[in-house]
């Protein structure tokens, strides 16, 4: 009889980097990904959210590496890819799930830090993390990447014209790069939320919040994609609420 080693099954379990895993959506994919065996490398500025989120996976430490990252800077994506692939070996999915947006308000009176803040984390970041990742996947016979995008891309509401932008350039992004990379076996699709019931959208008398997605809606489309083959993966998947959240304008 064949004995199997354990600690070569931990070593040649996959593994996944998530941005922005400290809660929300971040934390939701997070768990879907422990539940199903990957190793992870969860990302984001805040440690305190980052060890609930490791606590909640159930991990060890040495199976569910925190990095502290501001993802704006320009040196982020090689920082974060090198500290998982130095810790772990390797690299599988890779979940751009981090975004930032400030308050809502008019084009005109948006602070330039606040646009260029915009464009760096949710545009520039993962396009550079999606390239990094991808040229390793390649390699290694292939590998997932999945984009968090938003509804905002295609409603182009009025306060949110950077926002939008910048997840309308994510979209492109993932349509491009999916016609290049399949080939490799390395498979990239973006997932298109509408109002998902998070921290990060303020409490509003208007808004059904009931209605809303949950995070664990965004973490089952994420697991698709990753469970997908490559041949018959999604280059995108937009999910809206049963019920408009907004109906009661």
């Amino acid at each position: 009889m064949t004995q199997h080693d354990p600690a070569q099954k931990v070593h040649d379990a996959k593994v996944a980097i998530v941005t922005g895993a400290g809660r929300g959506i971040g934390r939701a994919i997070t768990l879907e990904l422990a539940r199903t065996g990957h190793r992870l490398c969860i990302a984001a500025r805040n440690r305190a959210e980052l060890e609930e989120t490791r606590a909640a996976t159930g991990l060890p430490a040495k199976s569910a590496l925190i990095v502290l990252i501001d993802l704006a800077e320009e040196d982020a994506p090689d920082a974060l890819i090198d500290a998982a692939v130095d810790h772990f070996g390797r690299l599988d999915v890779l979940v751009n799930n981090a975004g930032w947006a400030p308050p809502r308000s008019s084009l005109i009176k948006m602070r330039a830090a606040d646009q260029d803040r915009i464009i760096a984390v949710n545009l520039r970041t993962p396009i550079a993390l999606a390239r990094l990742a991808a040229s390793r996947m390649a390699k290694n016979g292939g590998g997932t990447i999945v984009n968090i995008a938003s509804s905002a891309a295609r409603l182009t509401p009025a306060g949110e014209a950077v926002y939008a932008a910048s997840k309308a350039g994510l979209l492109a992004f993932t349509r491009a790069a999916f016609a290049e990379l399949r080939a490799s076996g390395v498979k990239i699709s973006a997932i298109v939320p509408g109002l998902v019931d998070t921290a990060l959208i303020p409490h509003n008398q208007r808004l059904d919040r009931a209605s809303m997605l949950r995070p664990a809606d965004i973490a089952a489309a994420v697991m698709h994609i990753v469970n997908s083959s490559a041949g018959a993966c999604p280059v995108e998947i937009t999910i809206e609420p049963q019920i408009d959240p907004l109906s009661r304008r």
